[in-house]
């Protein structure tokens, strides 16, 4: 019986090692400590509230070490964990709490007033405030654990396929759509990510990106808990905080999406970190631009790329530290037991060195997209391939690179045009901070390539030398034909730029002209 209990199972195994360090308030849990919190997480749900196997329970919460207990109160009781967006608006968490079908809402104080708007819109049941005194008629999570009798747990029965969690995607096109992650996916993602990346029980890990989102839960924090490691938990990113943490916990490995890689590069503490603790640097979420590899390894540092999406499970690549180095870019090999092929748009797989899009196939793969069928299907072939809408390359030793997205893609006088190859190199200008590149609609070529770019403070660069600069790195069919200096890019809560609003905003400046 495979369950997402992974908690509990490492509590049997190792329970007085040290599973979460929460860095505001310097606790630290055994993982006795920890699992016993889950446990009485779940027998409030369901012994003291009523809440059974099914129910979808909404978290609307920044980092905390209750986010944590109801993670795994979901894992040991079949409830369905739907973990909430801090930056999204009542409307959109209306939509959301409505297409889950939340029968309970569990809050932290500090969204109280967002949630009272919520309601407006939408009807949740019950309402769990995590701190002070519960508003309107909700329940205070405190007050509730307070009255619970001291009785043992029983874990409920749960197959593989039962779901655990429904992440919602962030929307950049269109309404969210919820992920379903069964318990086998949060399980297998766990195991497989510590076996095939070298985890241990001697790992310390800082997560700090939001543990609503994919990549907080699965990438570090459920395979660290799976190996008998420390997880360190931050409340947000704060760079300074970030670096001295790294330092005091000693921290082995870390990972971060490349937005996140760059803002802690620049800030003044990174200078005089000790960085002598960690083993290495992981990147995901995004394609990592070359020069933030080579920053890094300028203090000796060992940097990775990893890839993954929240429909098939954050970590489905690895390579070793040595490979690191040689293929320099790459996101490394599939992970065991994971299909993976590039196909063309006639469903063909390409030989190697070509682009196509990267299909995956595997335990780690999710069930589709909750009460969307048509979705659903659109994503899973019949192979059971999750076609990812993400664009590779596969060398001849079987090492992947990702080329961009297969939306963001352009076909220019019918060529293949890839974004993220464009931006890479114009991040390589000296006064470029952030860039992004488009396709925009054009009557001769098909489309063109227009780049957003943010320079750097006290930068002055104009659109002929950045074109210059360009021009001797790419073939003059990648050259954006426009360039647009904008003050920053727009960029989801992970650190995603929103390209579609990017492209609407340049072709309603274009139709106004």
């Amino acid at each position: 019986m495979i369950h997402a209990d992974v908690l509990g199972e490492r509590a049997r195994l190792s329970p007085g090692k040290t599973a979460l360090v929460f860095v505001p308030t310097g606790e630290r849990f055994t993982y006795r400590e920890l699992n016993a919190r889950a446990e009485r997480a779940a027998a409030l749900l369901c012994d003291r509230l009523g809440l059974v196997k099914g129910d979808r329970v909404g978290l609307l919460a920044h980092n905390r070490v209750e986010y944590v207990d109801l993670f795994f109160a979901a894992a040991k009781t079949g409830l369905v964990l739907v973990p909430l967006g801090t930056r999204l608006t009542p409307h959109e968490l209306a939509f959301i709490a409505e297409d889950a079908g939340l029968s309970a809402l569990v809050y932290g104080g500090e969204f109280a007033e967002t949630v009272t708007a919520l309601r407006a819109e939408s009807a949740v049941p019950l309402g769990i405030a995590l701190d002070g005194p519960a508003p309107g008629g909700d329940l205070s999570w405190a007050a509730e654990l307070a009255g619970l009798p001291n009785a043992p747990f029983a874990r409920t029965r749960c197959d593989g396929e039962d779901l655990h969690a429904l992440l919602y995607t962030s929307g950049t096109t269109g309404k969210p759509k919820g992920v379903m992650v069964p318990h086998r996916m949060t399980a297998w993602n766990g195991w497989n990510t510590a076996l095939c990346w070298g985890l241990s029980e001697s790992d310390v890990s800082p997560v700090f990106t939001p543990l609503y989102h994919a990549g907080g839960l699965g990438a570090f924090f459920v395979p660290i808990l799976a190996a008998g490691g420390t997880i360190v938990l931050h409340a947000g990113f704060d760079p300074a905080e970030i670096w001295a943490t790294v330092a005091a916990e000693r921290c082995t490995v870390v990972l971060g999406v490349p937005t996140i890689w760059k803002l802690l590069l620049e800030d003044p503490s990174f200078e005089a970190a000790d960085l002598t603790s960690i083993r290495w640097l992981i990147s995901g979420g995004a394609p990592l631009p070359l020069y933030l590899i080579d920053a890094y390894q300028e203090r000796g540092i060992v940097f990775k790329q990893g890839y993954g999406l929240t429909e098939v499970g954050v970590n489905c690549f690895a390579m070793s530290v040595e490979e690191s180095v040689a293929k320099k870019g790459s996101i490394g090999r599939p992970l065991m037991m994971t299909d993976a092929r590039l196909v063309d748009e006639a469903g063909r797989e390409v030989p190697a060195g070509e682009v196509g899009e990267l299909c995956l196939r595997g335990p780690h793969v999710s069930k589709g997209y909750w009460r969307n069928l048509t979705a659903t299907a659109a994503a899973l072939d019949d192979d059971g391939f999750f076609h990812t809408g993400d664009l590779a390359r596969k060398d001849e030793d079987g090492f992947f690179t990702i080329a961009g997205r297969r939306k963001d893609m352009l076909i220019s006088g019918g060529v293949n045009v890839y974004p993220a190859e464009i931006e890479g190199e114009l991040l390589l200008h000296p006064a470029v901070q952030d860039a992004a590149v488009v396709g925009v609609p054009d009557p001769t070529w098909g489309e063109v390539g227009v780049a957003f770019v943010v320079t750097r403070p006290g930068e002055i660069l104009s659109k002929p030398d950045l074109l210059a600069f360009a021009e001797a790195r790419l073939a003059r069919y990648k050259l954006p034909r426009e360039v647009v200096f904008v003050d920053a890019l727009p960029r989801t809560p992970y650190g995603k730029v929103v390209k579609g609003e990017l492209r609407d905003r340049f072709l309603a400046e274009r139709g106004a002209a």
